[in-house]
């Protein structure tokens, strides 16, 4: 009788590790699509991602850089101070999208451009995205709200 308790705990242990294993195997599959991953300019120039992966990029866009095309299209240039990576967006620009304002674009990488499929900008004077200051930080050009450069 003991061996019989024994061997239904095993079973019992071992269905628990598959119901575990499979779970774990339909989150990741769920999540494989909702997962974009944060890249700064110089990160994306130095290591360009296939054009299928869709990714976020952040910086400020660069000064005098945003043409604006037919209709909705507009081209401009985000940098981080180390690295210049060109966007192009077909669609309705946040009304803060200005020059030298922080942003994060989420799209493809396709021959040396990124093509965004959305833009998202500052919401108020103090706003930058965590990622954005880190890789300005490593670049050694983020600056404080009073202008002073920050020390690494």
């Amino acid at each position: 009788m003991k061996s019989l308790k024994k061997q239904r705990r095993i079973q019992v242990i071992a269905v628990a590790v598959v119901a575990l294993a499979l779970s774990a195997g339909l989150i990741g599959y769920g999540f494989r699509d909702g997962i974009n991953y944060f890249r700064s300019p110089a990160e994306v120039v130095a290591e360009p991602p296939a054009e299928t992966e869709l990714f976020r990029i952040g910086g400020l866009v660069a000064d005098g850089s945003i043409v604006r095309g037919e209709g909705t299209k507009v081209r401009f240039e985000v940098t981080d101070g180390g690295a210049t990576v060109p966007v192009t967006y077909d669609g309705i620009l946040p009304d803060l999208f200005e020059e030298g304002q922080g942003m994060v674009g989420q799209g493809r990488y396709v021959n040396g451009t990124f093509e965004a499929v959305e833009i998202l900008a500052k919401h108020d004077e103090d706003y930058m995205p965590a990622e954005l200051v880190d890789s300005l930080k490593e670049q050694g050009v983020y600056q404080h709200q009073d202008g002073a450069a920050a020390i690494n």
